[in-house]
């Protein structure tokens, strides 16, 4: 690094192999988690109802949403990386994501097509509206308020368009393990392009980043749904619990330490 640069601490951590092992787990809580509230305990079991709409798809939706609300607002107060608060803050925006993309596909009656394209519009506009805005997307440059409401926005509805994304391609025939299988050679896929080819990084970020979110969707619908739909059957609640606890401990022993990209110091 030359005399004329500095380096500037991203709020968010750097991207290792960790971070993805983390998110992952995080996107399964966020399934089972999700489903916990809206369909173990609200009661929402309806696939398709448009009728239905003021159920629990959409009361977890705002219940999620305001508990991410409060940690986005912590998380933008902060003045430096807190792993704890960063984590939690991604795992409530997988947990809305799940019930506001069923809200979206099932509730809304537009199915997994319509719920995903709407989701997917939601991304690229918010994506284009950073761009447009900061000059970049890069997850590093997550050091200013500004940049990082954007970051939260696109990550929530990254975790929202993953939801159904999952449940399209499992409820399509290969299930929910096949469907975990499915999008897990698809990020294999990404890690081998980023291995062997100089296609932007920027990007491929994005595309695994959203690619998790289906992944641990299949697999926490794969842990929790009934053995007659494919899954195992087990609690979500204590899914929910054990997936929790584990994500801490990884936490707290894997080096959780903040992205960093050089700026040029303002000249005088």
């Amino acid at each position: 690094m030359t005399d004329d640069m500095k380096l500037v601490l991203s709020k968010v951590p750097a991207v290792t192999l960790g971070f993805w092992i983390i998110k992952i787990l995080a996107t399964t809580l966020g399934e089972t988690g999700g489903d916990s509230v809206s369909m173990t305990w609200l009661g929402e079991t309806t696939p398709n109802a448009p009728q239905s709409w003021l159920g629990g798809y959409l009361i977890g939706t705002f219940i999620f949403g305001a508990l991410l609300a409060v940690l986005v607002w912590l998380q933008i107060r902060a003045r430096r990386f807190h792993p704890l608060l960063y984590w939690a803050t991604i795992i409530a925006s997988t947990t809305a994501g799940t019930t506001l993309a069923d809200f979206a596909t099932r509730s809304l009656g537009i199915g997994y097509a319509g719920g995903s394209l709407l989701l997917l519009s939601c991304v690229l506009i918010s994506l284009f509206t950073w761009y447009r805005t900061m000059g970049s997307v890069s997850v590093d440059t997550v050091n200013t308020p500004k940049v990082e409401l954007f970051y939260w926005i696109t990550i929530t509805f990254s975790q929202t368009l993953g939801t159904a994304l999952g449940d399209w391609v499992a409820d399509s025939g290969p299930g929910y393990s096949g469907g975990a299988l499915i999008f897990g050679a698809a990020l294999a896929v990404l890690a081998l392009l980023y291995y062997a080819t100089s296609i932007s990084r920027v990007m491929l970020f994005w595309a695994a980043f959203i690619l998790t979110r289906p992944l641990g969707a299949t697999v926490g619908d794969y842990l929790d749904k009934p053995v007659a739909k494919g899954g195992l059957e087990f609690s979500r609640p204590l899914a929910t619990a054990v997936l929790a606890i584990v994500i801490l401990a990884l936490i707290l022993l894997l080096p959780q330490r903040p992205g960093e990209h050089p700026r040029a110091e303002a000249t005088a």
